[in-house]
């Protein structure tokens, strides 16, 4: 039975508790029948320091081959079951953090693996989509990536990661600012000067405009996206870059209903800043569009109010320039609803939308006026896999059927109540909690933040870093409020300790 606490969110939310606990416990049987020797909230079993000695021996190996600065532990995946993930070493963890938020259903979620065994022949044969696809793969798109599809667009394309998505997309905008100042797509006269110019990697074939993007703000590692990355220095150092403009990101204070005025100042200021920054940069490098993501991930779980994001989409309107929406993080069902940009209720919907991660396929979605015409513009060899729609196609089944939006908004509600209390315990250690629905933050203070990600690590939770000072959580869509009391107990048994 979940706790009194969970019971007070439903009724916060103006849900029903009868039909929501119901529906919570007869899936609590239903799974702990398909992971038989898993209880669905068993505390985690650690059993050797981690990383422990046969992870350690692995790193070893691997670092002969390539570096494994970043590498954190060496998994059993075969082992590993929804919400837990069983490392080299045979220590069951808590997973709030998914493969860095890519698994929407967990581990070896037993619909995910029928489809997968189902699939043996598409996992073989790899199609080059853009060229050869499968004779099923129009009803696979509409089946999965469309059902999916965030209001008012219905063209979608698919890539093989995030930072593909995002590169192509920042392309499909400079195709679609051309088309706008040509008149069409590309110039009818195959001796135009265009044609011979962008072979240099000159002007007018290679035209001087920009992407305009945000401070902290992360999309991507490719040679485009980095130019609009500004998260980690580490990430941009040595790189050659475009000289492109970056707007402030708003620094708002938490939690935000506390602090009204000054953060709507901040936001009114960050909004001059992009309109400044467009006139300034118009007669050397035109702003073509902007790219934002609706929380920054990277960055720091940065948020801004549903407000600024309208204003922007108003402001880009406006100028006449493209408006990104980045999801690559914050899509499929995460923050309560499917796409977070949906929270803001925007007029307009944007015009392109950016998607990986958790959708399991990299892609976005994007307007039909943004359509190309010309073959070639945007394509590669593999343009994703099918095998990720199909896997898709069962994913967004079982969000329906078993409502893992409402799911994801209540128990990011419980989790966000119960690190408040934490807050209050142990303010010298933790502060600004933030979120939505299961996308969740908190500043770490004092630079304890290693300290407390090992200290609770060793205790069997994993999560994520975020920004200089913040953790993340990003947990499967099947996190419960039983599985935050297990890791709220961790984090107050680790504050404890990193206090005494």
């Amino acid at each position: 039975m979940l706790s009194i606490t969970a019971k007070q969110t439903f009724l916060k939310l103006g849900r029903s508790w009868t039909c929501c606990i119901c529906n919570f416990e007869s899936r609590f049987m239903r799974t702990q029948e398909t992971t038989k020797d898993y209880n669905l909230c068993m505390k985690p079993q650690v059993q050797t320091e981690i990383p422990g000695p046969q992870t350690r021996k692995l790193t070893k190996e691997m670092d002969k081959i390539q570096n494994t600065a970043v590498l954190s532990l060496f998994c059993n995946f075969e082992k590993s079951k929804l919400n837990y993930l069983v490392d080299a070493d045979g220590n069951i963890l808590l997973d709030c953090f998914q493969q860095i938020s890519t698994l929407p259903l967990g581990y070896n979620h037993p619909t995910i693996l029928e489809q997968a065994h189902q699939s043996a022949s598409t996992i073989a044969n790899r199609p080059a989509i853009g060229y050869f696809p499968s004779s099923d793969f129009p009803a696979l798109v509409t089946n999965s990536l469309l059902k999916a599809a965030p209001k008012g667009l219905t063209q979608v394309v698919t890539m093989g990661c995030g930072s593909c998505a995002n590169e192509n997309a920042y392309k499909s905008l400079f195709f679609w600012y051309m088309k706008k100042q040509r008149g069409e797509e590309v110039p009818a006269d195959v001796h135009d000067i265009a044609y011979t110019s962008c072979m240099k990697n000159q002007a007018p074939g290679s035209p001087k405009l920009s992407i305009l993007s945000f401070d902290g703000g992360f999309h991507g590692r490719t040679i485009g996206t980095l130019s609009t990355t500004h998260s980690k220095a580490l990430h941009k150092l040595d790189v050659p870059a475009f000289d492109w403009p970056v707007a402030p990101f708003p620094k708002l204070k938490y939690p935000l209903e506390e602090y009204g005025r000054e953060n709507a100042q901040e936001e009114a200021r960050c909004l001059a800043m992009v309109e400044d920054l467009i006139e300034q940069w118009k007669d050397t490098r035109p702003v073509a569009g902007m790219v934002i993501e609706p929380i920054q991930a990277e960055g720091g779980d940065n948020h801004a109010s549903d407000d600024f994001f309208r204003k922007l989409r108003n402001i880009a309107t406006k100028n006449k320039i493209g408006f990104i929406c980045d999801e690559v993080q914050t899509g499929m069902a995460i923050t309560g609803r499917m796409w977070a940009h949906d929270y803001w209720g925007l007029e307009t919907p944007p015009d392109i939308v950016t998607f990986a991660k958790k959708m399991l396929s990299g892609g976005f979605y994007y307007s039909d006026d943004f359509r190309w015409k010309h073959g070639y513009r945007v394509v590669n060899t593999w343009m994703g896999e099918p095998i990720k729609l199909m896997l898709l196609e069962k994913v967004l089944e079982v969000v329906q059927s078993q409502n893992l939006l409402l799911q994801a908004e209540i128990t990011g509600h419980y989790i966000m109540n119960g690190l408040r209390q934490l807050e209050k315990l142990f303010p010298e250690l933790l502060s600004c909690i933030r979120g939505r629905g299961l996308f969740i933050a908190a500043t770490v203070e004092n630079g304890k933040r290693e300290k407390f990600v090992t200290n609770l690590l060793q205790k069997g939770v994993l999560i994520g870093k975020c920004g200089d000072h913040s953790v993340r959580l990003r947990p499967s869509l099947l996190f419960t409020p039983a599985h935050a009391d297990i890791l709220l107990e961790k984090v107050e048994e680790t504050a404890r300790d990193m206090r005494s």
